[in-house]
């Protein structure tokens, strides 16, 4: 067994596949990202004195403008009749402050990075967060460190599920797909990219807010948590 590979096995026992690499989704797979954005968007109301935290939150899934995109605070202010320019800027401040300030790992995931880096395996996270976003949330969460590479739709030129970033963060691993694992909350993006390369996946059940059918997603592992990662990999030595 070459050094840096791990081995996984389907639950069944079956089949291993040599693993060098795992390609991480990242919010909502390496911590509660809705949680902390419903929770902003709570803040922000709290500051207007009116308005519904279930409606603002709504507004950054109309698919209008982008998921993080603040232009989604101005429609709302817009609908409530309360835009202007000071109350707009204190309304982003919040939202992102508040974001930052409660995101936090899942529990268990910085133990099982650890020890996946420490076993020799290569470490990328894959997201559609913009590059600072990405950063300031893994630096506030202090698991950057335990990647290589974090790939994002402006190093790569495409978001998820195009595979670029994907093969974008193999290529600076040095990994082929079918060596890696991509692991993702989202089936229609992370777990349909993963699949279209070739590459073993692992649906994160647990952080999936849109509560799909596990039976519609297809992966190859469903982790009720992130640390179940390590019942499907042995670390070469490791008795």
């Amino acid at each position: 067994m070459q050094a840096g590979t791990w081995y996984m096995q389907e639950t069944c026992g079956t089949r291993n596949y040599a693993v060098e690499a795992v390609l991480c989704d990242m919010d909502n797979t390496l911590f509660d990202f809705v949680r902390v954005k419903r929770e902003a968007c709570r803040s922000v109301i709290d500051y207007l004195g009116r308005g519904d935290p279930g409606m603002l939150f709504s507004h950054f899934l109309r698919g209008v403008h982008g998921f993080e995109d603040h232009e989604n605070i101005s429609d709302y202010l817009n609908d409530l009749g309360v835009y202007d320019g000071e109350t707009f800027e204190v309304c982003c401040r919040i939202y992102e402050d508040v974001k930052l300030e409660l995101v936090e790992a899942y529990p268990g995931v910085e133990e099982t990075l650890r020890s996946l880096r420490d076993g020799g395996i290569g470490l990328a996270v894959v997201t559609d967060a913009e590059s600072f976003q990405a950063r300031r949330r893994l630096e506030k969460t202090g698991l950057i460190d335990y990647f290589e590479t974090v790939v994002t739709p402006d190093l790569s030129g495409r978001r998820k599920p195009e595979p670029d970033s994907l093969i974008y963060a193999l290529r600076q691993l040095g990994a082929k797909p079918e060596e890696a694992m991509m692991v993702g909350d989202s089936a229609a993006r992370d777990i349909a990219a993963g699949q279209r390369l070739g590459m073993v996946t692992a649906f994160a059940a647990y952080g999936d807010w849109r509560q799909s059918r596990v039976t519609d997603v297809g992966a190859d592992i469903v982790l009720a948590e992130f640390a179940q990662l390590r019942r499907y990999l042995s670390i070469p030595g490791k008795g």
